[in-house]
C-alpha cells in the first residue's frame, strides 16, 4: 500500500515529464529520427534543422494561440459556448455554426460534448452544425493557419466551416419536417484524447480579470502548459514529417495527383483526407509544404476541412455515438462539403 501512495504521490512537473517521454507521438518522432540518422545521416540533421528553424519562426503566433486558449478557460467565457442551443432552430443553427467555429474542441474532443447535449434533449440539428464547424476552425488553428499558411485560406477555411455547419444544420431540419433522424443518440460514448464537459443548467461566472484570483491563475497556467504540451509536439511532429516529405516525396507525382493537371485533385485531396488527417495543428504545415510542392488551393481546402471532420478517430467515436443514419449525414456533410468548399475556394483565387 505505501509504495503504491508513493507512486501515486508524484509532483505534477514528474508526472508531465513521464507523460511527455511515453507519449505515442514523442516515441514516433525519436524512433524516425533515429531510424532516418541511421539510414540517411545527413538528410537527418537537415530535417533537425528544417523543423528547429520553422518552430522558431511559428513561435510567435504559437505563444499567441496558447495564450488565447488560456485567458478563454481562465475566465470561464468557454463554458458559455454551448449556451447558443436555446431558441429557435434558424437562430440556433447559425449560433452553434458561429460558435463552433469559435470553438476550442478539436474532432475527437466535441463528441462528448454533443452526447451530453443530445442526452440532455439539445435538438439534433445545432447540434450537428456545431459537430461539422467546430473541429474544422477555432481562434487557435486560425492564428496557427494564417501564419502557417496564408490569410486569405485561414479566412476561406472558416467562411467553409460555418457553411458546412449551416448547410448541415437546415439539412437536418428538412429531414425531421418529412419523418427522419429521430431520436439521434446510440449510446454515450466517451473520446480519450480530450473530455470536456457540459452542464446546460450551471451558472459560470466569466471573471475577465482572472489574475486577481488565485485558483484562476493556476488554471491560465495549467492551460497554457497542457495546450503548448499538445500542440508543441503535434507542431514539431509536422514540420519533421515536412522535411521529409520535401526530401523524398517527388514534386511531380504531388502535381499529378492534387495539381492543376488532374481534372480530381478537389475530390481526391477530400478522400485522401480522411485517412492521412492527422489533426487540425499537424495539418497546417504538411498542407504548406504540398502546396509549395504543386498541390492545388481547391485540393488543400478539400482535405483540410474533410480530415478535419470525417478523420479515421472522429469517424469512429461518432458511429460509436450516434444511429447510422446520423452517422451517413455526418460523413457526407464532411466529404462533399469539403469537395464544394475546395472548389469554391479553387474559383476565388484561379489556383
Amino acid at each position: 500500500m505505501n509504495s503504491l501512495s508513493n507512486t501515486i504521490q508524484v509532483s505534477k512537473p514528474t508526472y508531465r515529464f513521464y507523460g511527455f517521454i511515453t507519449d505515442r507521438v514523442f516515441i514516433t518522432l525519436v524512433m524516425a529520427f533515429s531510424g532516418l540518422a541511421i539510414l540517411d545521416r545527413i538528410q537527418a540533421y537537415q530535417s533537425l534543422r528544417f523543423t528547429l528553424q520553422s518552430m522558431i519562426g511559428i513561435a510567435p503566433f504559437f505563444f499567441l494561440a496558447v495564450a488565447f486558449a488560456g485567458y478563454a478557460k481562465a475566465t470561464g467565457f468557454d463554458s458559455h459556448i454551448a449556451r447558443v442551443f436555446s431558441g429557435k432552430s434558424w437562430v440556433t443553427i447559425i449560433a452553434a455554426s458561429l460558435a463552433g467555429a469559435l470553438s476550442p474542441f478539436c474532432s475527437c474532443g466535441v463528441i462528448p460534448l454533443i452526447a451530453v447535449m443530445l442526452a440532455s434533449g439539445v435538438p439534433l440539428a445545432p447540434v450537428m452544425a456545431f459537430c461539422i464547424s467546430s473541429p474544422i476552425m477555432d481562434p487557435e488553428m486560425f492564428i496557427l493557419t494564417a501564419s502557417g499558411i496564408s490569410l486569405k485560406f485561414a479566412i476561406a477555411k472558416t467562411i467553409a466551416a460555418i457553411g458546412m455547419g449551416l448547410a448541415t444544420g437546415f439539412t437536418v431540419i428538412g429531414l425531421q419536417q418529412i419523418g427522419f433522424l429521430f431520436q439521434p443518440l446510440k449510446r454515450a460514448q466517451g473520446c480519450s484524447c480530450c473530455q470536456p464537459s457540459f452542464d446546460a443548467n450551471a451558472k459560470v461566472e466569466v471573471f475577465w480579470r482572472f489574475w486577481q484570483k488565485p485558483e484562476r491563475r493556476d488554471r491560465f497556467m495549467e492551460e497554457i502548459i497542457n495546450n503548448g504540451v499538445f500542440l508543441g509536439k503535434w507542431m514539431f511532429f509536422a514540420f519533421f514529417l515536412e522535411s521529409i516529405m520535401i526530401a523524398y516525396l517527388p514534386a511531380e507525382w504531388i502535381a499529378s495527383v492534387v495539381g492543376n493537371k488532374n481534372t480530381f485533385a478537389v475530390p481526391l485531396a477530400s478522400i485522401v483526407g480522411i485517412p492521412a488527417y492527422i489533426n487540425g495543428y499537424a495539418a497546417i504545415p504538411l498542407i504548406s509544404g504540398l502546396m509549395k510542392m504543386g498541390m492545388t488551393s481547391g485540393a488543400a481546402m478539400a482535405f483540410i476541412t474533410s480530415g478535419a471532420v470525417s478523420s479515421i478517430p472522429a469517424a469512429l467515436a461518432v458511429y460509436a455515438l450516434v444511429r447510422k443514419s446520423i452517422f451517413v449525414l455526418y460523413i457526407f456533410f464532411g466529404l462533399f462539403g469539403s469537395m464544394l468548399a475546395g472548389y469554391i475556394f479553387q474559383i476565388s483565387v484561379g489556383i
